[in-house]
């Protein structure tokens, strides 16, 4: 049994220590995860309040069409509900992107480092990636424009990026666009567009109709804090859309999944809240990391990339022994670096003392 060939020279996702795990092995009473950028506060009251009210017939198979969800988001975003895609996270809806578009022959254009599950899935489809170095952990975008040649099916867009949680400009983004061929798709992936300020960012109505090659993914695991569930979804005209949906699976998305979504998105409270908390605590450990100099990547996100004094791994392991995950940059990318997600004010006044300590 011989499966690709380009398997042999890959590796499973490695996920980090899981709480229970760490707790074991440090003797420890309490873990806090900053490794996952996941949403600290849960996820909507109105779910909560909902969730013993939810009778599914869970004997029978999902809408496949997630209705009432696609109106939903139809309705909150100002598009036609043909141009709504849905996935199991945006995750999912990466690998169906990369299966529909990308085969032997062809390339795909990347930054690098970037999320790397578009480099992953693409060589899956045996194509060439061409990855263009970032500029202060920013998208190159003017050379990212020169890389695509006539063997370029897909350009990725990660903004806010992740790992650095940097923004591509509204008008960087559209330089870039007036530049691209229009039979090469760009995808933006915006998981992190609920912690954009708000006059940053951009209007996805008005740039699906604008650009014919264009989708944007978006998810609730991220703010919305169903990540648990896996469902995210992609907007872009009716072409694309529809290619997608003939490789995506009929049921891919569970029937809870978008229920719990359709709800969580009508509780705009929640994701205020979940913001603004974010914000204030982002900047207070922002202003922590100053004053003991230590350098970071402006983040429009829920997570900081942090430089280290010591090796990440090493460093990492630190924090780990003192009871709190977080992610290493030598496994994203960025050596002598950690991405710490943010969480609450406690836990990371907490932390602030065990950086004081090392």
């Amino acid at each position: 049994m011989k499966a690709k060939a380009v398997l042999n020279e890959m590796a499973p996702y490695k996920q980090g220590m899981q709480m229970d795990e760490v707790k074991k092995q440090f003797n420890l009473d309490r873990i806090v995860k900053l490794a996952s950028n996941e949403n600290p506060y849960g996820y909507s009251e109105k779910l909560k309040t909902e969730l013993p009210n939810i009778a599914l017939p869970f004997e029978i198979y999902p809408d496949g069409h997630a209705a009432e969800l696609r109106s939903k988001l139809a309705a909150k975003w100002r598009v036609n509900e043909a141009e709504i895609v849905l996935g199991g996270g945006s995750d999912e809806l990466i690998e169906i992107i990369c299966r529909t578009y990308l085969h032997e022959g062809t390339n795909t254009v990347m930054a690098a480092p970037t999320f790397p599950q578009y480099k992953h899935n693409a060589r899956i489809e045996g194509a060439e990636v061409i990855e263009v170095p970032t500029k202060n952990g920013q998208h190159d975008l003017s050379e990212m424009s020169k890389a695509v040649n006539n063997h370029t099916k897909v350009v990725w867009l990660c903004s806010p990026d992740n790992p650095t949680g940097t923004l591509i400009s509204r008008a960087d983004f559209h330089t870039f666009m007036s530049s691209c061929p229009e039979d090469v798709l760009v995808v933006l992936d915006e998981a992190y567009y609920e912690f954009v300020e708000e006059e940053e960012q951009m209007d996805v109505a008005d740039n699906i109709s604008h650009y014919n090659n264009l989708i944007v993914l978006r998810t609730f695991s991220k703010a919305y804090g169903l990540a648990g569930l896996r469902i995210g979804y992609g907007i872009t005209n009716e072409k694309i859309a529809m290619k997608i949906n003939i490789v995506r699976g009929p049921f891919n998305t569970s029937a809870f999944a978008q229920k719990a979504a359709a709800i969580a998105l009508d509780d705009s409270l929640f994701i205020e809240r979940t913001v603004a908390e974010n914000k204030s605590v982002k900047e207070s450990f922002e202003q922590f990391l100053k004053e003991i100099n230590w350098h970071f990547y402006p983040s429009h996100t829920n997570f900081l990339l942090v430089s280290t004094p010591e090796d990440a791994d090493l460093f990492t392991q630190y924090l780990l022994e003192n009871g709190f995950i977080v992610r290493s940059g030598n496994l994203l990318g960025y050596p002598k670096t950690v991405r710490i997600t943010i969480g609450k004010a406690q836990d990371m006044e907490r932390l602030k003392q065990v950086l004081k300590q090392f």
